[in-house]
């Protein structure tokens, strides 16, 4: 299924005032070729929404070897507790020993994250995503307002899937922190348990710490970097840049 770029703003204009399970039902509908991102509490909220809307979703997430303990039970708790297959997508072996080899195991701290999360981030995804027509993120607008503000609904994505163009949807980029964790308390949905430790945004454990009261989420990700865009580039086309 291919969009005009006027199909796409008309459609994601339509779905920005509908409910992030009518998003989801959407989506599934247009696509087959569609899987779900899932890594945080905002992704469990959309695995809950999808399987009230079909039974048969596909999850995958991305396994960058350096997680927190906490995190590999969570992704096996979400696995039994829904009955689903997650699929973990590692990085490839021919570009992380040659990296760690070069760069040691914590050269981020030196020269910044990107490097590092080229090799286990983005590049798996990019691999996952080339077999995908479309995929569904968690992102919201307010996870960082001075990078992610112009999140749409529905849009043509920067990497390529299966067929060329890749579609994104992101059904709760409208909705806030709070709307998130009033549906994880009134759905009983399972969350990490670093959140209960003062975790808000959660990555990899040796670049994601708890943040203070009153702190924004992404203030707890690459703390030792200034404050320029806290991302790792997972989501560029929806990045404004700040330098």
């Amino acid at each position: 299924m291919t969009f005009t770029p006027p199909e796409i703003e008309a459609l994601d204009k339509e779905l920005s005032t509908k409910q992030p399970k009518e998003i989801i039902k959407h989506a599934l509908s247009q696509f087959d070729n569609i899987a779900i991102s899932f890594s945080g509490a905002e992704d469990v909220v959309l695995i809950d929404l999808a399987l009230k809307a079909k039974k048969d979703i596909r999850v995958f997430s991305l396994d960058t070897g350096r997680l927190h303990p906490e995190t590999y039970v969570f992704i096996d708790q979400v696995r039994k507790h829904y009955g689903i297959e997650i699929e973990l997508i590692s990085p490839m072996h021919t570009e992380l020993e040659p990296f760690v080899k070069e760069k040691g195991l914590f050269s981020f701290y030196e020269d910044g994250h990107n490097e590092c999360c080229a090799v286990r981030k983005i590049n798996p995804l990019k691999r996952k995503v080339k077999t995908l027509d479309a995929w569904i993120t968690g992102q919201r607008k307010d996870q960082s307002p001075g990078t992610r503000t112009s999140i749409p609904t529905f849009q043509l994505d920067a990497f390529e899937g299966q067929n060329g163009d890749l579609y994104k949807f992101n059904p709760l980029a409208n909705w806030s922190s709070e709307d998130v964790w009033n549906y994880i308390k009134m759905f009983d949905v399972p969350y990490n348990p670093l959140h209960a430790q003062g975790y808000i945004s959660i990555g990899c454990q040796p670049c994601t710490r708890p943040v203070l009261p009153n702190q924004h989420e992404r203030e707890g990700r690459w703390w030792w970097e200034n404050d320029g865009g806290k991302e790792c580039g997972l989501h560029a086309s929806n990045i404004i840049s700040k330098t």
